[in-house]
């Protein structure tokens, strides 16, 4: 319980068909424009509005795209890996790595009736016991007079 924010890393494979606008989504990346530091990776930069990845849903933006018809995209220069995209043909089968962020600690997801992340029991536990001992201790001072 660090605070410290994780990635879950899940790939799938997605099929597209091409529609009026294309594949329905922009690329950015290669070993010319590296996207992201150290990594000359594909990645989707936009999904277009009613294109075909909106209408299937599964591709995000920021996804990483591994291969395309089970061409790897390992090493390609932007312009190649945009030439690929185009010369797919009309069922395009995409290999795609999905990066999740997972956040541990108490920084964590808040659920209904938890303050600050802390279960409720967590506070009336405590509190249950001071009233207690508190209630004990008033009794034992009547007891006394």
């Amino acid at each position: 319980m660090n605070g410290r924010v994780d990635y879950l890393v899940t790939e799938e494979e997605i099929n597209l068909f091409r529609g009026p606008s294309g594949l329905g989504f922009n690329i950015v990346g290669g070993t010319d424009q590296q996207y992201v530091s150290n990594d000359t990776g594909i990645y989707v930069s936009r999904i277009k509005e009613d294109g075909a990845a909106a209408q299937d849903g599964r591709l995000q933006e920021g996804d990483k795209i591994l291969s395309v018809n089970g061409q790897d995209l390992k090493n390609l220069l932007h312009q190649d890996a945009v030439d690929l995209f185009r010369n797919a043909g009309y069922a395009v089968s995409l290999k795609v790595q999905h990066r999740v962020q997972v956040q541990n600690g108490p920084l964590g997801h808040r659920g209904e009736g938890e303050p600050s992340g802390i279960p409720v029991a967590m506070l009336l536990v405590p509190l249950f016991a001071v009233a207690m001992a508190a209630a004990w201790a008033i009794m034992r001072y009547r007891q006394r007079l």
